[in-house]
Order: C-alpha cells, then structure tokens, then sequence
C-alpha cells in the first residue's frame, strides 16, 4: 500500500479561481502533492495520457464532456484511479448518478478544509466518501426505491391498473363501469392498495404512487 506521504491529486474544474483555492489548501498538507490541473474535459483526457494520479477532484460541471461523462471513460481505461466528485450540485440526484459511475465520493465544494482532506484520504486507501448528510439523503432515497420496487412486486395486475385510474382522477364507481366490475369489488382493490402502499386515504395514495413511480 502506498505511504501517506505519496498521494498525487489532480483537479479538474472549469474555474481557474477554483482550482488555486484548492492548490493553496493542498499546500499545507506535505502528504499531497498537486500532480496536475485541468480546466476542461479535453485537457483532462491528454494530461492523463501524460501521467495518471493517485485522486482526481472531478468537477460535474466541464465544457465539453461533463463529469458524469468522463468518470466512466476514464475509469475504464485508468481502473486504479480513485475519482472525488467536487461540485456545487447538493443533489442526491447527482450523487448517485455520480456513484452509479464508479467514483469513490462526492463532495460539495462549501466543505470544509478537514473534510476535504479527510475525503481525498479516504478515496486514495479505496474506500468510499459521503458527507454524512448527503449519505442519509442518499439511504432515504435509496429506501423509497426498495419500497417502490418491493410494491410494485406485490401489487397485482388489477390493483396495478386500478392504481393507475385512481391516479387518473377516476372514481371507484367509474373505474367500476370502466373495467366491467361492481362498485364493491373496485372498492375492496383500493382499500388492498391502501393497505400495501401505507397509505391513509385515496388522496395520499395517488400522491405516494407518484412519488415512488407506481403510475404516471
């Protein structure tokens, strides 16, 4: 394993205030050394062919090809590399995609100093790095997909057509006259999906379905 002293960074942002920031910070930790910056995808790309770092600070934000474009290009062509995500984007959108692509972390460019360090520290042993905040955003994200995927697997075909009326804005009666059945039998399927979605009411279904991608 490589020594503490011996962790080479490269920073590629589209900001050149940006990356003399971070150059100046690095400064005060003689265990990194700065091996390169890039100011746009193309350079990125060319510098790598030049020598590759031990951690890349990876902007999203690059003219050309963003940073969810080039992390799994260069990954797949420089597998060792350890990739940080730097952004502004403070979405669990963005991290996962950004995760998703096989970086090691993601990190807002408002952390602090120690968090900065502590995160490229991280990445560079091969673990992964998340903001605490950002991490329970992401499991809470990640539990409402398991729960969609878990009701989507125990709804059947009928409630799963029913659900989709019903977020239509269609009546159990209508859904009744609809799908040829009686206004009870409509009624008894609602009240099944009520009780697999958790849901108190016809108003907090439809909205829970639509939050977890059960109907359009």
């Amino acid at each position: 394993m490589k020594q503490p002293t011996d962790i080479r960074i490269a920073i590629a942002d589209d900001h050149p205030m940006m990356i003399q920031g971070l150059a100046h910070v690095l400064l005060r930790y003689p265990h990194i050394r700065l091996a390169g910056t890039f100011l746009n995808g193309t350079e990125l790309l060319a510098g790598l062919e030049e020598g590759t770092p031990d951690v890349l600070l990876l902007d999203i934000q690059l003219p050309g090809k963003t940073g969810d474009e080039l992390a799994p290009l260069i990954l797949k062509k420089y597998p060792e590399l350890k990739i940080l995500t730097l952004t502004n984007f403070d979405s669990t959108l963005y991290a996962n995609n950004m995760m998703k692509h096989g970086v090691h972390g993601y990190l807002l460019k408002t952390a602090d100093e120690k968090v900065l360090i502590k995160a490229i520290e991280t990445v560079f042993h091969g673990d992964i790095f998340i903001e605490e905040s950002m991490r329970s955003r992401m499991q809470q994200i990640d539990h409402k997909i398991r729960k969609a995927v878990s009701s989507k697997s125990s709804l059947t075909p009928r409630e799963k057509e029913i659900l989709q009326l019903l977020v239509n804005g269609d009546t159990c009666p209508e859904i009744a006259e609809k799908l040829y059945l009686s206004t009870g039998t409509v009624e008894n399927y609602r009240v099944s999906i009520l009780l697999k979605l958790d849901a108190k009411n016809t108003a907090a279904l439809v909205s829970k379905a639509l939050k977890l991608g059960l109907a359009t």
